[in-house]
């Protein structure tokens, strides 16, 4: 493995710098710097998401957030690295899992928490470029632009569309996105991140400092991500995994250079003994 820090975009390196009780401080001012000033957050804690076992497969990677602020105020966030296929309807579907069980029995009187759905996007879902927009905050309004429902509210981030450079950066937000999306690819912390809450998701994300273990686990789910960013057709879920050979290929030489074991490859990549070997010997 060739980069020194964890890719964010993987179920693993998203879980793990945001998903994890101990990083609670890292997920508190990332989502700080969405969230308007009436709902930021003091105190955050996470649902058990298995209480949904019928999508546990597909939550790995989304938690539900139960925040205050300091003058009390509750709400849920529901924040997820999203998925390319019919992302919109995703968005939806599970927009209504913190709204659901918020009912009690008896005779509740229906009154909910104010609920964001906040995803984090590697792929630009615009169709075209001239509508394009890195940022969408969406809420349900009427015909005439007005606000009809002020609790349910979806942020959408296109990290693609992100492309300011560590010296055109001028907000906290900013860094947050700079280091989100360069994360894979730094050797060193940058001076303009080295201060205390990015040097610790640094720490975090470094690999060397994984387990044996969780280093598999990771390697998995970067097979996971490398095989799913392949998915050309966003719009109606029929795109193929165009190139997962050559995508496979690649990963396999990225291991043999990191002498990894015939074996392991073969499991990960799901080529050939012989079609490792075979790159072994054109790579030696």
């Amino acid at each position: 493995m060739t980069s020194k820090y964890l890719n964010p975009y993987t179920d693993f390196g998203f879980k793990k710098l945001f998903g994890e009780e101990a990083n609670k401080d890292l997920l508190q001012d990332f989502l700080n710097q969405l969230l308007p000033s009436h709902h930021q957050i003091a105190e955050l804690s996470f649902k058990n998401p298995e209480k949904i076992p019928s999508t546990a497969r597909e939550r790995k990677a989304i938690f539900d957030i139960y925040c205050q602020t300091k003058e009390g105020n509750r709400f849920i966030v529901e924040m997820q690295k999203a998925k390319v296929n019919f992302f919109k309807d995703r968005s939806l579907f599970y927009s209504t899992f913190p709204i659901k069980n918020q009912a009690k029995k008896g005779g509740w009187d229906f009154k909910l928490l104010p609920v964001y759905f906040i995803a984090i996007l590697d792929f630009v879902y615009d169709e075209k470029e001239e509508t394009e927009k890195f940022r969408r905050d969406v809420c349900l309004k009427d015909q005439d632009g007005d606000i009809f429902y002020d609790k349910l509210h979806f942020k959408f981030l296109q990290m693609p569309l992100f492309n300011k450079t560590e010296n055109e950066l001028e907000t906290h937000f900013d860094k947050w996105l700079y280091f989100l999306k360069n994360l894979e690819n730094f050797d060193h912390i940058p001076s303009i991140l080295n201060e205390p809450i990015f040097q610790k998701g640094f720490e975090i994300a470094e690999i060397a400092h994984l387990k044996p273990s969780q280093v598999e686990s990771y390697e998995k789910s970067l097979l996971d991500y490398w095989e799913v960013k392949n998915v050309k057709d966003t719009a109606f879920g029929e795109g193929k995994l165009e190139g997962r050979t050559e995508e496979k290929q690649s990963i396999a030489i990225a291991m043999l250079l990191d002498n990894e074991p015939i074996d392991k490859i073969v499991r990960y990549t799901q080529l050939s003994v012989e079609e490792v070997n075979s790159l072994k010997r054109r790579n030696q």
